[in-house]
């Protein structure tokens, strides 16, 4: 999964001057070193290419042969894989999360940004309050809550 964001993550760099946040399951995996079973690729990107440039998007899918299935979740998906694109800049009303702070990895020559601990535990805390994670994922939601803080404990 992780080369598979890894592999797009260079194209938006390349393409669009973009430099995506890898998100949920995925991002917090790389961030603790463990295996979460992620199961989709959640990538956020300046609000600007939701919108006003969204086209420079879906080409760039495209012709990486992911095809795009729900438009309003902005979601492709290529050989069983999803990976959806979303608001870099809606972590700061959701979780209070500072953008302007968010590291910058470089892997094998691309770079992304990756949330810190602290800013994965403000988004899963957040998360607990929203109404359809609260329902549907807040089992999830509270585990991973309780694997940040015992990696956040074993860092003091």
């Amino acid at each position: 999964m992780k080369e598979k964001f890894l592999h797009i993550a260079k194209y938006l760099d390349e393409k669009l001057n973009v430099v995506p946040l890898l998100f949920g399951s995925l991002g917090l995996e790389q961030r603790l070193g463990t295996d979460l079973n992620a199961d989709d690729i959640d990538v956020l990107i300046p609000e600007i290419f939701l919108y006003d440039r969204w086209g420079s998007i879906v080409r760039i899918m495209e012709e990486n042969g992911y095809a795009l299935y729900d438009a309003h979740e902005h979601a492709f998906e290529k050989n069983g894989v999803s990976m959806a694109f979303a608001s870099i800049e809606s972590l700061t009303p959701f979780a209070g999360v500072d953008i302007k702070n968010i590291p910058i990895i470089e892997e094998n020559g691309v770079r992304y940004l990756l949330l810190d601990l602290w800013d994965y535990l403000k988004v899963y805390t957040a998360s607990l309050k929203d109404g359809y994670r609260k329902n549907v994922k807040n089992k999830n939601d509270q585990q991973k809550i309780d694997l940040i803080n015992q990696a956040l404990s074993e860092e003091d």
